[in-house]
């Protein structure tokens, strides 16, 4: 038995509408058509789905066992059309996001609570655990966009520049570097160095300073969270170097003194990746917009 959805359609149809002649105005087709098309259907069930006699036609119990099954599936079809209309028009689909930066939650995270409101029916999802192993998950679709600043030639991918940003010293006001105006790398022999739990390979102050000046802080102290870095800082626990967005919030505050790295003017550039045909789908460029946008916003506070 060979059974199509225009089968079941044309069931539900007849019994909705009581007759040949409605339902065939309903399916947008002729009454004979519809006709031979119940006829072919009931040759390959091999028993009749209707009781013609009684008026309005209604079904007999084989028609009846159909149209539970019609019931059950056309339903579930004509949902699966909408998801995929959905997913043509680019109203729905997923952003699972990795990251590479600690300190790009406190970023990310505005940026995400404006992208909710704009797409409600995108399945967001930030999959920290695979922070460091992002572009392979990236490539096997495990994720959707890695935020990252450190870019690697990798094909299939594209870095979509989100925004620069300048790796900035803080530390307590009372601490000796306070009196000085930029901070070189041989400023930090004598300091505990506090950052984030990752390699020297993703951290801005050995990448762009102190690696290639041969400089080793007197310790470093791996710490997980921002607020407690500027906490241990304010005490005068040790000094830190983070993007100038994450420290707007202490440059007014007493306990506190920034100062930019040198010599010269050290700048960083976050990216978000993507895979190439990804990035023009219109919820990921929205979320691309944002992601311009938002640290604008943070810098200028």
């Amino acid at each position: 038995m060979y059974l199509e959805l225009r089968h079941f359609r044309a069931l539900r149809a007849i019994q909705q509408a009581g007759g040949l002649a409605r339902a065939a105005e309903i399916l947008n087709t002729t009454q004979s058509a519809l006709s031979h098309q119940v006829a072919g259907l009931e040759d390959q069930v091999g028993m009749e789905l209707f009781v013609r006699r009684s008026k309005p036609m209604r079904l007999s119990a084989a028609g009846t066992r159909m149209l539970r099954v019609a019931e059950r599936i056309l339903p579930e079809i004509a949902a699966l059309e909408e998801e995929f209309r959905a997913l043509q028009s680019g109203k729905t689909g997923r952003l699972h996001i990795a990251i590479q930066c600690h300190a790009c939650f406190d970023w990310l995270f505005p940026v995400l609570e404006m992208f909710r409101h704009a797409w409600p029916e995108v399945d967001v999802d930030i999959r920290a655990g695979l922070a460091f192993d992002s572009f392979p998950a990236l490539l096997r679709e495990e994720v959707d966009l890695v935020i990252s600043s450190n870019p690697e030639p990798l094909p299939g991918i594209t870095f979509n520049p989100l925004f620069d940003y300048a790796p900035t010293f803080v530390a307590s006001s009372k601490n000796p570097l306070a009196a000085k105006a930029v901070i070189e790398a041989e400023d930090f022999r004598d300091q505990v160095l506090i950052t984030y739990p990752v390699g020297r390979d993703k951290l801005d102050v050995f990448t762009e300073l102190l690696t290639e000046a041969r400089v080793e802080p007197r310790a470093q102290r791996a710490v997980e969270l921002t607020a407690v870095i500027l906490m241990l800082v304010g005490s005068d626990r040790g000094v830190a170097v983070l993007p100038d967005w994450v420290i707007r919030d202490v440059k007014s505050n007493a306990d506190y003194v920034t100062r930019p790295l040198g010599p010269g003017v050290i700048s960083k550039r976050l990216y978000a990746a993507t895979r190439e045909e990804d990035a023009a789908r219109p919820f990921m460029a929205h979320f691309l917009r944002l992601g311009r946008s938002e640290p604008v916003k943070l810098q200028r506070d």
